[in-house]
C-alpha cells in the first residue's frame, strides 16, 4: 500500500435479513464500487472486515464491509486503518443518513454523528471524527416511528425504482472524493 492508499467502508449489518434495509445502504455501495472494479469481497480476518484491494480513481483503495454489526463498526474499522496504514483523513465512510432527505447525497469531512450508532463506534475507535464521509439519504421516518426500527425496514417500492441509481451516484460520489478531493466534489455533488 502507498501512503495515500484510501480506505472505503460501507457500513451495514451483516446477515440476509438486513440486506434490504436503509441501514445497509453503505454495504450496497461498498457492492457496487467491487463490481466496478470487477472484484469479490474476500475475508480479511484481522479486522473481521470482508475487503476488495484495488486501483479506483487512480489511487490504491481499500472497500471494505465490516462483518459485525453497524453499532460495532469501529473495532474493525480501526484495525483495517492499522493494519494497512491508513490515517483518517484517508478514510471514507458511507452511511445512511436520517437528516437528508431519500435519495440526497452529501459530502463531510469530521462532524457529529448524528445519532449513529456506526459513526459514534468509528469516532470513538479511530479517537477522531475527521474522516471522510459519503451520507446518503433515507429521509425521516413517518409519525412517530422509531428512527432504530425505521433505518432495519426495507426501503418502500417507491423507493427500490430508485435505489439502484442512488447506490451507483453515492459510488459515484466515493470515487469523485478520492479524485478531487472534498471541496471540489462538494462543488459538484451538492445542489446549487
Amino acid at each position: 500500500m502507498t501512503a495515500d492508499t484510501a480506505l472505503i467502508v460501507g457500513l451495514g449489518n451483516p446477515g440476509a435479513q438486513y440486506e434490504t434495509t436503509r441501514h445497509n445502504v453503505g454495504f450496497m455501495v461498498a457492492d457496487a464500487l467491487a463490481a466496478r472494479i470487477g472484484a469479490k469481497f474476500s475475508s480479511h480476518k484481522k479486522s473481521n472486515s470482508d475487503i476488495v484491494q484495488a486501483r479506483l480513481a487512480d489511487r490504491s483503495v481499500i472497500v471494505a464491509k465490516p462483518r459485525t454489526f453497524m453499532n460495532l463498526s469501529g473495532h474493525p474499522v480501526a484495525g483495517l486503518a492499522r493494519f494497512f496504514s491508513v490515517e483518517p483523513s484517508n478514510i471514507v465512510v458511507v452511511h445512511d443518513e436520517l437528516d437528508i432527505d431519500f435519495g440526497a447525497i452529501r459530502l463531510k469531512l469530521g462532524g457529529g454523528e448524528g445519532g449513529h450508532n456506526g459513526l459514534r463506534s468509528i469516532s470513538q475507535h479511530l479517537s477522531t471524527k475527521d474522516y471522510l464521509r459519503v451520507r446518503v439519504g433515507v429521509g425521516r421516518p413517518p409519525g412517530r416511528m422509531d428512527p432504530a426500527s425505521y433505518v432495519l425496514k426495507p426501503f418502500s417500492s417507491a423507493e427500490r425504482k430508485d435505489l439502484g441509481v442512488i447506490v451507483e451516484e453515492a459510488a459515484d460520489a466515493a470515487e469523485l472524493l478520492l479524485r478531487v478531493g472534498l471541496e471540489a466534489a462538494q462543488n459538484q455533488v451538492h445542489p446549487r
